[in-house]
Parts: structure tokens; sequence; C-alpha cells
């Protein structure tokens, strides 16, 4: 689909005049080329419209955002009025929650406008560069920058708007409870399903979800701020990957090691995580533990030259059991023996900003959105000449700055989507709620199976010689993941302000599949060579070609990146690994049901029910028969006795196999083989001796 078209059949209604007129700068630019050259009396005229639908962009942004925020200011106060009032009606809570939904609706329309904008205008001056070879790229870019109507950060809204709206669907009783819960505590065993949110999904998501479940705020009592979503983690692992391999094959025990803090740089408690993967035959449930420490211990942690026992005996203090105690420095003990034995270090860090569900202290349903991951390298490893942190646990020349210009591109991989998290404790045959079954079915979600950031990362940063094994999610890479709308399912207005979505379908438009392209990559490295804005470092990142010569894949693009295919061109998805994979072997999940383990002891059981019986026929000629029935009993026990010790050896093949998730072979063509031609010979020799000794 052409980007011009999407823009029509995407726009809300009632803002049709505040839009870049991507069209009207489209005859401007076919005026200027059409049969004379593009001279500088053209390229000063098209960049004073362009300045001037900037203006018109940027200014309707501002007004309309500052209207949001006023609105929800005089909601707040219409909602203290309403708590603190004794003549509080229904009607008066119907009528706020009528305006909250406005102010919802707006606020995902009021995003859609600036992705849509922001998309046209890169479209619009890569046409001007392509058809009038002037570059302009730069200058606009720079211009973008000084009037930044795409980086609004719309969390502060949304935090503020979730509160509202659960006070008023509470109708000002909303639920109270431990606010940092999901923060403090040490176990979790959860059911956990991963997905991948597209970015033209991201706002809309969130606003959807804040309707039945409330932001969770760690700290309700102070006023949020963007840094206090920055999540930072640290994973460990030797040279070898081996606990990299053993996430990607799901081995049972595989552990991930990781140290973890929230915030900025300067947050002095970090916490020491393991994550255990256990398989469903063993009737247990992953675990992720953690502890405590902090910072100016953590070298001398992993070291083996600090014991957390004491810091943690401290904990009595907070309420905790000699229990917990107990199992909290038993886990300080196993990772630090764990760091020590298997010789781990840091290798990668992860970094996102996470919006978080939750009823405080209810964490039946809990969900989480992950935005901007970005996986950056950590790792020292001794053939390595580089040492990016030093002897220190983590490096220092980073912080929370998405989107990390400071590093070059081969030290980190942007992911293109953001990662939703449901986490589901229900009880036996309890289903999940209604709207959490909706919301994960819908199209803006595509559920990814076991998705994992370190492993994602990993497989993209490190070298390929290193990397054995390859996550099964890197061909869906390839993919475009959004779909098209579901009815019911997202953000709607009534009456006339019915939104765009519903308007396209109104007008028999059908976005099914709409095809997701990115710049030929000689020419995207030749264009962002020119271009030294802070802007466009968010453009960059490592790509994964699709073979053809286009860029299927450009990892870590700003999320209203100029992801829209040329006017013309018709090139489809490409649907296989990045060639930078080829010749790796792709690890595919398998589910092990624990009745193959049984069938595996069922033909042990059978192969020595058959032993059984040769025995006792041997014993039988052994007692009862001549000589040449006592010969014929030797060979018919060495013949049992081969079997039983072949089928044994088996048993142990197979389980180990089945173990290990190989696909097999696991027929057995040696051994019944070998027992038909034993009876067969052992039968011909006792005729031959029978017969003999009667001649």
């Amino acid at each position: 689909m052409k980007f011009g078209h999407h823009l029509k059949t995407s726009l809300y209604p009632e803002w049709t005049f505040y839009y870049l007129d991507y069209d009207g700068l489209k005859v401007e630019l076919k005026k200027g080329t059409r049969g004379k050259k593009w001279d500088e009396d053209a390229e000063t005229n098209f960049m004073e419209l362009l300045e001037k639908e900037l203006d018109k962009v940027y200014n309707f942004q501002a007004v309309k955002s500052g209207e949001i925020v006023r609105r929800i200011e005089y909601c707040e106060k219409q909602i203290t009025e309403l708590t603190e009032s004794k003549d509080t009606t229904e009607d008066d809570y119907l009528a706020i929650e009528h305006e909250l939904g406005l102010i919802i609706a707006d606020v995902h329309d009021l995003a859609k406008f600036t992705r849509l904008n922001y998309t046209g205008f890169l479209k619009i001056i890569k046409k001007h560069d392509k058809q009038t070879k002037w570059v302009a790229k730069p200058m606009v870019l720079a211009r973008l920058n000084l009037k930044p109507f795409y980086k609004e950060n719309k969390d502060a809204l949304i935090v503020k708007i979730s509160r509202l709206y659960d006070i008023v669907r509470t109708r000002g009783n909303p639920i109270k409870g431990n606010s940092a819960q999901g923060k403090t505590q040490q176990n979790f065993v959860r059911n956990t399903k991963k997905y991948w949110v597209h970015p033209d999904n991201i706002t809309e998501l969130k606003l959807v979800i804040l309707q039945h479940l409330p932001v969770l705020v760690f700290n309700p009592n102070k006023e949020f701020e963007p840094a206090d979503s920055a999540i930072s983690s640290i994973y460990f692992d030797n040279e070898d990957f081996e606990l990299y391999v053993g996430r990607v094959e799901k081995n049972e025990g595989a552990e991930a090691i990781r140290l973890r803090w929230y915030g900025d740089m300067d947050n002095r408690e970090i916490f020491v995580e393991r994550k255990t993967h256990r398989e469903d035959w063993t009737g247990e449930n992953s675990v992720k533990a953690r502890f405590p420490i902090k910072e100016k211990y953590v070298n001398k942690y992993l070291r083996g030259e600090h014991s957390m026992e004491k810091a943690l005996q401290k904990a009595k203090k907070k309420a905790k059991s000699e229990k917990e105690i107990e199992s909290l420095i038993t886990l300080s003990k196993e990772v630090q023996y764990s760091i020590l034995s298997r010789k781990l270090g840091p290798v990668l860090r992860t970094f996102y900003n996470r919006t978080a569900f939750q009823l405080p202290g209810d964490a039946r349903v809990r969900i989480s959105l992950d935005t901007e991951l970005t996986m950056i390298r950590e790792d020292n490893f001794e053939n390595n000449p580089k040492r990016r942190s030093g002897n220190n646990w983590r490096r220092m020349d980073i912080g929370i700055n998405y989107p990390f210009d400071n590093l070059p591109e081969e030290e980190l991989t942007r992911f293109p989507y953001a990662v939703l998290e449901v986490k589901l404790q229900t009880q036996l045959g309890q289903e999940p709620p209604e709207w959490v079954q909706e919301l994960v079915n819908s199209h803006l979600v595509e559920h990814v199976h076991k998705f994992s950031k370190y492993i994602h990362g990993v497989a993209t940063l490190m070298e390929s010689r290193r990397v054995p094994l390859l996550p099964f999610w890197l061909p869906q890479m390839d993919a475009d993941i959004r779909k098209p709308p579901i009815p019911r399912i997202g953000i709607t207005r009534s009456g006339q302000n019915t939104p765009a979505i519903e308007a396209n379908k109104r007008l028999g438009h059908d976005d099914s599949r709409i095809e997701v392209l990115v710049d030929d990559i000689a020419s995207r490295e030749s264009e962002d060579s020119t271009e030294n804005t802070p802007l466009m470092s968010r453009a960059n990142g490592r790509s994964y070609s699709n073979g053809n010569g286009s860029a299927s894949y450009q990892n870590g693009g700003h999320p209203y990146d100029d992801s829209w295919p040329d006017e013309g061109s018709s090139s489809g998805m490409a649907g296989h690994i990045p060639t930078k994979f080829h010749g790796k072997r792709v690890y595919i999940p398998v589910r092990v049901e624990p009745k193959v383990y049984f069938a595996n002891e069922r033909t042990f059981l059978s192969w020595l029910n058959f032993t059984v019986i040769l025995g006792g026929f041997a014993v039988g000629l052994l007692n009862f028969g001549d000589k040449v029935g006592r010969v014929a009993a030797g060979m018919f026990t060495l013949v049992s006795m081969s079997v039983m010790l072949y089928a044994l050896y088996m048993y142990h093949w197979r389980a180990q196999m089945i173990r290990r998730k190989e696909y097999g072979p696991y027929d057995d063509r040696v051994g019944p083989t070998f027992l038909c031609s034993a009876l067969l010979l052992a039968v011909v020799i006792n005729f031959w001796l029978r017969f003999g000794e009667e001649e």
C-alpha cells in the first residue's frame, strides 16, 4: 500500500487539516521536476512549504497535548470533589468516566497523529532527495530536532489517567495493598506468556489495559519520572556460553544469572537473580529467586571475597521469617559458587522501560510492557582485547540514556518491538479473565513462545563462532507482525467521533497485512553517512538482510521510522533466517510429554517379558533334557541374556535422547534383526544336533 493512501485512510477526520499535506508536497515535487532540472528557486519554494507543514503539525501537537493535560487536571479536581462529597451519585461517576474515555481516545489518536506525520516527513524528504538529486535530508532532520513533536513521552499522562480511571472504576474506593509487592517478593511462580507489540500499537495497548488494571506505581507518594520505569540487567555467562545453550535448549535445571537494578545508575541497591528452568515432566514450575546486595559489595561478592550472610541476617528487621532468611543465604552461596566454579562473567546488558499493570497486592493478573528494549555487550573475554568494563562488574560509559548514541553500532542492538508479558496466577481449572483472553488474541500483539531478551541479545550480538545455537524466533523477525484490526478490540469513540480505524472499515479499505520494507542496505548506509544529527542515531542499528538486497528487518529503528515501502514497490517479506546466521542451527523447542518416558519403559518391559519366557524354556531344557537339550538350553540362555542387556542399553539410550529433546531416529533395526537371527540359528542347531544323535 502506498503511504499517501494509508495516510488518507488512517487520519482522524476531525483533525484532517492539521496533518502533513503529503499529496500537496508530492505535487510540488512533480511540478518542479517535470520537463526541467530542479533549480534553486524550486528548492527554496519546496523547503518553505515543508517548513510551514512542520510548523502546522508541531503547533497542533503542542496545543492538543496542553489541552489533554488541562482536561486531566479538571477531571482530577472533579474526582477529588466527588470522593469528598457525601451526596455523590452513580451518574456523577458515569459522567467522569465518559470524559476519561474521551481523553483516552484523544491520547490514542494524538499518538497515531504523531506517528503518521513523522513517517510522512521522512517519506517526503526521501522522495525529494531521490527525484531532485538535491540532498536535503540532514537539514530537515535538524529542523525536526528543533521541533520534536514526535518525542513527547506519554507515560506520565498514562500514569495519571490510570490513577483517575481506577478511582472512578471503583467508585472512589480503589483497592489498597502493597504497591511494591512485585518488587520485593523473592519467589515468582506464574504462568507467563510473552508477546511482541509493534510500535504502532504500543500506546493503544497501554490505554486498553489501564481500563482494566491500574498502572502499578511502586512509590505512589512520588511524582512519576521517566527514570522510574527504567530497568537494567547484566547477564552472566562463560566463554563457552554454557548458560545460553542451556536456556536455548530448555534443559532441565538450566540457569540464568543476572544482576538487576531499577532506575538510574546511582541506585545503590542491586538484585542478584537466578532463574531456574524446570521441565513439565518434573511436576515443578520454573522459579526466579533473588536477594539484594549493595552496589559497593558486588565486585567482592563476584570474586568470592564477600559473604551475604551478615547482610541478609539484617532482614529480620524487615519482618522476614527464619526460613526466608535461610533460603536467601543458601541462594547467595549457590549463585556465588556457580559464578566461581563455572567462571561466569558479565556478557550482556539489557535495558528497557517497563510499564506494569496490576492491582496492588493482587498477583493473579499482572501485565508488563517493556519498551525501548536494547541489548548491549558487556563481555570481557580473555581472547578479546577490548575490555568493556575493565575489572568492574558493569561498564560505566553508559546509563539509561536511550538510544545510547555514544556506543558504536556493533556494540548494541535495539529491538524493534515492545515486549508484553502476561503473568497469570489462577487456581486449578480456573479460566483467565475474558478481557485478558480477548487482548492476547487481538491484532495488537503477536505471541512468541518463551521469548528471552538475553538469548536474543547473545544470538544477534556475539560472534557467530561463539554461538552454536540460535533461538527459533529469529526467522519470525522477518515477518510483519501487524494484523487486520479486530472489531471491539482497541480504543473506540461513540457517535460522530468514530476513530479512523473504524472509518477505514466503512470506506471498505483492507489493511490486511501491510508490507514493511526498509531501504536497500547499501543505500541506507550511504544516506546514514551524511546524517550526523542526534535524530538519525535512532534509526541506526544492526540490519538483517533477507538475501535479496533489501533489509526486511531494521534492528532498532525509531518507533516512527520510515518503514513504509517506496510507492510502486511490490516486494514482499522474506521468511527465512537472516544472512548473518546462515549455516547456524536453529533450535526448535520440542515439548516432551510424560507419557513418552512411560512408552520407553513399556518397550523395555516388553523386551524383558520376552527374555523371561525364553529363559524359562532354557531352564526347562536344562533341568529335564538330555545332552542335546542342555546344549540347546545353553544357546537359548545366551540369547536371552544378550537380549536382556541389549534392551537395557536401548532403554537408557532412548531416555537420554528424550531428555535432550533430539529428533531421533528412535526406531531400532538392529535389535529385532539380531533376535530373529539368533533364535533361528539356535533352533536350527537344536534340530541338527537332535537328528544327528538319532542317526
